[in-house]
């Protein structure tokens, strides 16, 4: 089970989330996000913790160049795309980039069949935005695809729920932000729901 914690906005939060066993931090580098963060504050937290954890830079309609030139800036290790247009997300995505999708119906799942390259993650769409909303979907909608497709589930996960969740879809992994936050501070990580999280993903992964 790969767990990335996502919204990462400090060293402290990022030391928090190796600490608890993360596999992956995001970097949030879209402005409409609470968790925005410029590439030069990025530095500064990705230098905290290389080496010990995967570094993921997550960004909204950008070319694959744009991505590119952040991604060798900091020395990331993956880049996570989220695309306006569903249709869009995938095209001609680099080996380190992965898509997510927002899924606004059960509909939209037919398009995650074809969809090229792995992971694929998922979460709610909500406004039309595609992901990071804290929203979830019904997660019956990906089970199908779940068995044949690396799936990264995401979209409103908590300690409370994620146990619920990887035992119904069996994803490939697991990402969480808002769910792991301190009450009242979106850009600051709880260590203890962050630790909540984690032990109880991997409880579930082993049952």
């Amino acid at each position: 089970m790969w767990i990335k914690i996502c919204g990462v906005c400090d060293t402290q939060s990022a030391q928090i989330a190796v600490s608890a066993g993360a596999d992956a931090i995001g970097l949030n580098f879209i402005p409409r996000s609470k968790r925005f963060i410029t590439v030069d504050q990025a530095r500064s937290i990705v230098d905290s913790v290389r080496g010990r954890v995967e570094l993921v830079g997550v960004m909204e309609d950008v070319t694959p160049a744009r991505a590119t030139a952040v991604k060798e800036e900091i020395a990331l290790d993956r880049v996570q795309f989220h695309f306006d247009k569903m249709g869009q997300a995938g095209l001609d995505l680099p080996p380190w980039a992965y898509a997510a999708f927002g899924l606004a119906a059960s509909d939209d799942v037919e398009r995650l069949q074809q969809a090229p390259g792995e992971p694929l993650l998922v979460d709610a769409c909500v406004g039309g935005r595609s992901g990071g909303t804290g929203a979830t979907f019904d997660w019956n909608w990906v089970v199908e695809i779940a068995k044949h497709r690396r799936i990264v589930l995401a979209g409103g996960l908590t300690p409370d729920n994620v146990h619920e969740a990887i035992t119904l879809v069996n994803p490939w992994g697991v990402d969480v932000a808002s769910g792991v936050e301190l009450s009242g501070s979106p850009r600051v990580k709880d260590p203890e729901r962050v630790a909540q999280f984690i032990e109880r993903a991997r409880k579930a992964t082993r049952l």
